[in-house]
């Protein structure tokens, strides 16, 4: 076994929180709903927030004939995270919805619950509101990966875990499609809707 160290000589890209959920209508078929939350604390471009929905990924639209909608406070940031690390995740890339979704700025975010029966995230735009709720969580688990099983392939990634058993995206007051499945993620099966505390993004050192 490859002897642990404990300060990592890489460049540290952010560290925040990035918890997600994705649905889908049957265990075995395609995402119907992709949404991803960041609460930045640290980063090249301060700190922020961003609540990224995809309720129709496949389709080339933006919000309102699809919703497909990003909502931020800090629009540089934003395009450093979709950019450079969601469109590199499996489950986003090559995504028609993530180029085309709308872009709503200036927002405001708040979170509420607890992490046991019921956490929320919410984000408050110009005529839009969103919310993404976790149910029922599972302890924390923590993570430590490296390039090989990072979702980019070019990074170092820690981060404390809670699997939700059930979860739910609202738009307007609007439920999106889809419901919780199941997915293999660092070698285990793990929920499709997961929270991602104190979670950090490493650049190797070459």
């Amino acid at each position: 076994m490859t002897e642990r160290i404990p300060v990592n000589p890489g460049t540290v890209d952010w560290a925040g929180e990035n918890p997600g959920i994705y649905l889908k209508d049957t265990p075995d078929g395609d995402y119907v709903t992709l949404a991803l939350y960041f609460r930045i604390v640290l980063s090249p471009h301060g700190r922020g927030h961003t609540m990224l929905i995809l309720g129709a990924p496949d389709e080339a639209k933006g919000y309102p004939d699809a919703t497909n909608l990003c909502l931020t406070d800090n629009e540089p940031l934003t395009h450093y995270l979709i950019d450079g690390f969601v469109s590199k995740f499996p489950t986003f890339k090559d995504k028609p919805g993530l180029k085309a979704a709308t872009w709503i700025t200036s927002a405001a975010f708040d979170k509420s619950g607890d992490l046991k029966a019921s956490y929320t995230e919410t984000a408050q735009g110009k005529d839009v509101s969103a919310s993404m709720t976790w149910k029922d969580m599972n302890p924390p688990f923590a993570v430590e990966v490296s390039p090989a099983h990072a979702v980019t392939g070019a990074h170092d990634m820690y981060s404390v875990f809670l699997e939700a058993k059930d979860a739910e995206i609202l738009v307007n007051g609007a439920a999106l499609n889809g419901r919780v499945a199941d997915r293999v993620l660092f070698g285990e099966t793990i929920s499709t809707a997961f929270l991602a505390f104190a979670e950090t993004w490493v650049t190797p050192a070459k």
